[in-house]
């Protein structure tokens, strides 16, 4: 099972990525969990010590040069396009509650994606991870989905979409589904993150008139306090909360 979850930053989706990962890997399924969103929260909310050494894969420039055959930041160089990466995962991932994690990086681009060493490395890795690797994947994106291609897209069984009750919440997550069927995508789940109430539910429901929200999570203390006290998300989850969460990979397997 491959899954990618993108929103807005800020919404809580490495919060809801970490838990669908540790959830997983609790019921014996080997996870991997890709953090691609250069801001990096994911191993946090897996509850990796800050102390932990995990050097993202975009810094990894020795093996950049390497498998790409050119020289980071010397542009107009000829390069590998498909370089090799399938032994990567198996290299550089941490190790922790049970799930795998490789983290992505800030990857420099231009306007329209940047041809460079760094950026092809890391597409062909996360189209390894999709396409041709057995464990299940989850991918904390960006607010975007600047590492999938149509290639990649065909792997990806569903894009979970988490929102907020706010403006940029929603036009980030309705960008996130026009952008994500241009390519091929087409499986949605919608998750309502930080609710607060009924007019919440309502606001959010209101933006996606066609699709159907699949849960509703409020405003979390347990999990902020995991946070400050650097433990995962799960061990600051209510029962209740959590029940919300394997409520959702349920309709996600079926």
């Amino acid at each position: 099972m491959k899954l990618a979850v993108s929103g807005k930053g800020g919404v809580g989706k490495s919060t809801f990525a970490a838990s669908i990962a540790l959830i997983l890997a609790q019921r014996g399924q080997r996870v991997l969990a890709l953090d691609a969103d250069p801001d990096a929260n994911l191993a946090a909310a897996l509850g990796i010590p800050s102390s932990a050494r995990i050097t993202p894969i975009s810094e990894e420039i020795a093996l950049i040069e390497e498998r790409t055959g050119a020289k980071v930041n010397e542009y107009g160089k000829v390069f590998k396009l498909n370089p090799e990466v399938g032994d990567v995962a198996g290299k550089l991932a941490v190790k922790h509650n049970g799930v795998e994690l490789l983290v992505l990086g800030a990857v420099k681009r231009g306007g329209g994606g940047c041809a460079c060493p760094e950026n092809t490395f890391a597409r062909a890795l996360v189209t390894d991870l999709v396409l041709y690797k057995n464990e299940t994947l989850v991918m904390d994106m960006e607010a975007g989905i600047e590492h999938l291609g149509r290639a990649t897209a065909t792997g990806v069984d569903v894009m979970i979409i988490v929102a907020e009750p706010g403006q940029r919440a929603i036009d980030c997550a309705r960008s996130v589904i026009r952008m994500s069927r241009e390519i091929g995508l087409n499986r949605f789940i919608i998750v309502g993150n930080k609710v607060t109430g009924d007019e919440d539910r309502e606001y959010i429901r209101a933006a996606f008139p066609e699709m159907e929200i699949a849960a509703f999570l409020p405003y979390s203390r347990g999990i902020r306090d995991a946070d400050r006290d650097g433990v995962s998300v799960l061990d600051g989850m209510s029962e209740d909360e959590r029940k919300v969460i394997e409520a959702i990979i349920t309709q996600i397997l079926h």
